[in-house]
């Protein structure tokens, strides 16, 4: 009989519970619309400051506008930029209005490297090339091929191709693998060997500053330029280029994805962008 009523009570105790349950939470009032619209606001403030904080410590994305790093980077190619790679400076954070004096948690950048820096000339701009010499190197190119310190730096002939830019649209690109001291090895692209940038002066490169050029040897305004480019200081670095998250052969942009499946590169998704290094060991300056 206990036994019975037992059984009865279950359910009209879980009933009970329910009605409460029903009773707490009509007495909290519904939010009004001022009330939505303020914490819809404070949600949105706090993922722009994850957002930033993500691209002024950790990783800020690019897109390459132009053809001067083809065959490693193409237009329409976007990429994340790995901030901590070389430690901060005022140019790691927006506008570059940090209160910073040089570089902290610095690190030394190595040859070969593709890095994202301020244009010297113009810190406002952004500029991507390849780390080609470092502090206390001798640059020159002669007839088209590269000397660093003296020495000529070898490459290897791949084969022929023809341009798709505007830049260089039609004109046949040699593919060559150039090998740069400490075994990194990298894809260039040359029109020729006596092109206008083909032959140059004898570059010392300055303490504290670093001598980029592009991997498309032939259309890249790069350290060569002094009046527009020249030496890179160390505090004008970004970061280093890591790997590609996104890439379109321009038919569609980043938010239009209903052009997204004819226009997508998919074999360039998550490409590393690093440099292959036959040697382990990292290169310091004048190594």
């Amino acid at each position: 009989m206990n036994m019975d009523q037992n059984n009865l009570n279950e359910p009209e105790a879980a009933l009970r519970a329910d009605a409460n349950l029903k009773v707490g939470a009509q007495d909290e009032p519904p939010l009004t619309a001022k009330e939505e619209l303020s914490d819809f606001f404070k949600t949105a403030m706090i993922a722009v400051i994850i957002a930033l904080m993500i691209r002024t410590f950790l990783f800020e994305p690019f897109n390459i506008p132009s053809g001067s790093m083809k065959p490693t980077l193409l237009v329409g190619d976007y990429l994340f930029v790995n901030k901590p790679s070389y430690g901060y400076s005022r140019y790691s954070f927006p506008f570059g209005l940090a209160p910073l004096d040089g570089r902290v948690w610095d690190k030394q950048p190595q040859r070969g490297d593709v890095i994202v820096f301020k244009l010297p000339t113009n810190p406002r701009i952004d500029y991507i090339k390849r780390l080609i010499g470092l502090p206390g190197d001798t640059i020159q190119v002669r007839n088209g091929r590269l000397y660093i310190n003296g020495e000529l730096v070898p490459r290897e002939a791949v084969g022929i191709k023809e341009g798709t830019g505007p830049e260089d649209e039609g004109t046949p690109m040699y593919h060559y693998i150039e090998t740069l001291p400490g075994g990194v090895v990298h894809d260039i692209f040359e029109e020729g060997d006596n092109e206008p940038l083909d032959n140059t002066p004898v570059y010392t490169v300055p303490e504290g500053h670093y001598f980029m050029m592009g991997d498309n040897r032939d259309n890249s305004q790069d350290s060569r330029v002094r009046e527009a480019v020249g030496f890179v200081p160390y505090e004008n670095l970004v970061g280093r280029a890591d790997f590609l998250f996104f890439s379109t052969n321009g038919e569609a942009g980043l938010f239009e994805i209903w052009k997204w499946p004819w226009a997508l590169r998919y074999n360039r998704f998550f490409n590393d962008i690093d440099p292959v290094r036959l040697n382990s060991e990292t290169e310091g300056p004048n190594a």
